[in-house]
Formats: structure tokens, C-alpha cells, sequence
């Protein structure tokens, strides 16, 4: 097991088959990850709730959950998985190996669920909470309803039509990988801006809001110097 992972997680295991068992994909063997997977994403969801309802006292509930689901769903915890390089510790069969499976988002974001959850099982709540404070940092820390509970296209088109220019057309470009693992290229237009951005992901709609958010922060970036 690489080290390197375990200091950048942060915990030492009293036992160690946990992590191995939460790195260990069902491609590789048994015992795989799927069962710590299944405990991972209920503690995940609770340090996540937990937090936001500490944090945000006034904030209705429905803002709550929609903020939550930004921060667990896969591709937020391919993002954390990657920041603490997970991908390099994963077991993998050699099929999902040619194929590029240690970085791919589904694998990646399970994989972390299942480490949060062996933590859980090896320590308990409160040692959970703290590898999933330090794996997210600003992600968590400086998450705001006001803005996660929006998808980004939805706030795209509001920050657009404050400025009254027309909404992005979204367009895929290409598809590329096998039926199972199938990835869709799309760039977000906006032609009165001059603004063309790319995004990539699992199925359209994911692929059309990572257009939208680079679309967003390239337009925020370059607000100030505008109007400044």
C-alpha cells in the first residue's frame, strides 16, 4: 500500500486490510470495495449535512440537500480523489487498467467512498470526519449555498441574463470510449461574447455543466478588468 496515500490521508489504520479491502476494485478480486463503498457514502452524506447545517442556521432546507448533492456526487469526489492522488493506489484488474480505469471518475469516486467508509469501520465517527474535512478543505469549508445549490448552467444563464445577453447553446462535439464507459464532449457558445468553452463527462448533461462552469469562470475572470 502506498504510504505516500496514507500520509495524505491522514489516518493510521489500527487494521489495514480496511484500506486495502477500500482500494481494491471488484476487477482486481475479492474481498473488493463495494461494501465500505455503501458505509462511506451514508457517513460521507452525514459529515456533509452536518457541516452545512452548523454553518448555514438560516438556510431552508431544500438549499441544504441541493448544496450537499453538489459535494457527493461523483464528479465532486472524482475531484477530491484526484487532489489526494487516489488513483495511483488503486487495485485494478488488468483490463480496467489498459483502459484507463485508475482515472476514471466512477472508480475514483467509489474508491474514496469506500476509504471514508473503512475509516468509519476502523475508527469510528469522528476520525471519518476529520480524513473527509482534510481530503475536501476549501471545498467544504468554503461551500456556499448560494452558489452550490444552483447547477452551473442554471447560474450561466442568470449571470447572462443580468446583462442581457441571449443564453448559451450547447452542442456535442463528439462521443468517444466503449458503450460502458462512454464520454461526450460538448462546448457551451456564447457568440455575443465571443465565449466558446469545452466540458467532458459520463453523459450530456454533465458534460453541458462543466461547459457552463468553465464558460462562468472564464466571464467572472474577466468581469473586473471590464468594468474596472
Amino acid at each position: 500500500m502506498s504510504e505516500a496515500f496514507v500520509r495524505r490521508l491522514g489516518h493510521a489504520f489500527r487494521d489495514p486490510a480496511l484500506l486495502r479491502q477500500a482500494l481494491t476494485h471488484r476487477s482486481f478480486g475479492i474481498p473488493h470495495n463495494e461494501r465500505l463503498e455503501f458505509v462511506g457514502d451514508a457517513v460521507l452524506n452525514c459529515v456533509v449535512a452536518r457541516a452545512l447545517f452548523a454553518r448555514y442556521p438560516d438556510t431552508a432546507e431544500g438549499d441544504l440537500s441541493r448544496t450537499r448533492a453538489s459535494l457527493v456526487n461523483r464528479d465532486t469526489l472524482a475531484r477530491v480523489a484526484r487532489n489526494v492522488d487516489l488513483g495511483a493506489a488503486i487495485l485494478l484488474g488488468e483490463g480496467e487498467l489498459r483502459s484507463g480505469g485508475a482515472d476514471r471518475s466512477s472508480i475514483l469516486a467509489d474508491a474514496l467512498e469506500a476509504v471514508f467508509g473503512a475509516v468509519f469501520v476502523d475508527a469510528g465517527y469522528d476520525a471519518a470526519q476529520r480524513v473527509i474535512d482534510t481530503a475536501y478543505g476549501e471545498l467544504l469549508t468554503d461551500a456556499d449555498p448560494g452558489v452550490l445549490a444552483k447547477d452551473p448552467k442554471t447560474r450561466l444563464q442568470e449571470w447572462l441574463q443580468g446583462r442581457k445577453v441571449s443564453v448559451p447553446d450547447y452542442a456535442v462535439t463528439g462521443t468517444r470510449g466503449e458503450a460502458h464507459a462512454q464520454q461526450f464532449d460538448v462546448e457551451c457558445r456564447i457568440p455575443a461574447l465571443g465565449v466558446v468553452t469545452s466540458g467532458a463527462g459520463t453523459s450530456r448533461r454533465i458534460a453541458e455543466q462543466e461547459a457552463a462552469a468553465a464558460a462562468l469562470a472564464l466571464l467572472e475572470s474577466k468581469e473586473p478588468r471590464r468594468h474596472g
